[in-house]
């Protein structure tokens, strides 16, 4: 691990970007340029001091999940994250196969939508980068520990996560993460990835075993979900999803039509934003992504 090097880079990284490039709020005057130490420590989901600590040549070796936060919080391009690996003395993950990295362009993109709530997510379900709303939404994806990032693992396993949707709706998102991951794996079938997820699944959750068995099979589309919120009330949202199919990344967003109630009170939400709440924070939802496949029972 080269300290020097890596606190360099990582400073540097730190002061060509503004707050707005992050979609944070400039504030107080700022006697430098860039992003403060602690900005960047929020974006990474570290502490200050561990950050400071790095930026100083006096860190510990990260790990190649804190490295991949930070590639994400710098905003780094495919090219600069192999060389924070590199510094760090890692090898960089692997091209061509689904990772963690978001890629700047679309980190800018999630960064402007200031008005919906919206997630960039791995077609394997893992939670990579949420804005503001989705945050206001559903609770900080990257306050809970790292396994707990996955949609799936979180749906099927902790059954928290569905409060968050009307009883009747749970169903047919549990069918549709399902049919999801089905497509998923047999399009990857040399990466170990969705098949440990399929394989740890079936051994957790005999819903999921059920679903899983009855092998249906739908890709994400564009739906209309509803979601309860413990302030603002039931949401009637239309989804869309944006693909990078190089990466496996999808871009979750969430909108109400205007003239709507719900469009009312996701404008409540956004001025309600991420204040503290006398209730327990909201679960972290799991957005199903597609629209549930058709139901041979119903035929």
């Amino acid at each position: 691990m080269n300290r020097a090097e890596l606190a360099d880079f990582l400073r540097r990284g730190r002061a060509r970007l503004d707050p707005s490039d992050v979609g944070l709020t400039p504030g107080t005057r700022r006697r430098t340029p860039g992003l403060r130490r602690e900005e960047v420590a929020q974006l990474a989901g570290m502490s200050v001091d561990y950050y400071t600590r790095l930026e100083q040549s006096r860190g510990p070796r990260p790990s190649r999940q804190m490295l991949t936060a930070l590639a994400r919080a710098l905003r780094l391009t495919d090219d600069e994250r192999d060389h924070l690996f590199h510094l760090a003395g890692e090898e960089p993950p692997r091209h061509g196969a689904a990772g963690a990295h978001v890629r700047p362009g679309l980190l800018l993109v999630l960064d402007r939508l200031h008005d919906t709530p919206a997630v960039v997510v791995s077609d394997c379900g893992e939670v990579l980068a949420q804005n503001a709303m989705s945050r206001a939404l559903s609770g900080d994806a990257f306050a809970r520990p790292p396994r707990e990032r996955n949609l799936l693992r979180l749906f099927f396993l902790d059954p928290t996560a569905r409060e968050l949707f009307p009883p009747e709706d749970v169903a047919e998102h549990a069918r549709a993460h399902v049919a999801n991951l089905r497509a998923v794996a047999a399009s990857r079938p040399d990466d170990p990835e969705p098949a440990a997820l399929v394989a740890e699944l079936r051994s957790s959750s005999e819903e999921f075993g059920r679903l899983w068995d009855a092998h249906e099979v739908a890709v994400r589309r564009q739906s209309t979900k509803r979601f309860r919120h413990p302030v603002v009330g039931l949401l009637e949202l239309d989804c869309e999803v944006l693909l990078n199919e190089d990466d496996h990344h999808m871009l979750v967003i969430h909108t109400a039509r205007p003239g709507t109630e719900s469009y009312e009170r996701l404008q409540l939400l956004r001025v309600v934003g991420l204040q503290a709440l006398d209730s327990p924070p909201p679960p972290l939802p799991v957005p199903t992504l597609g629209a549930p496949p058709p139901d041979p029972g119903s035929a």
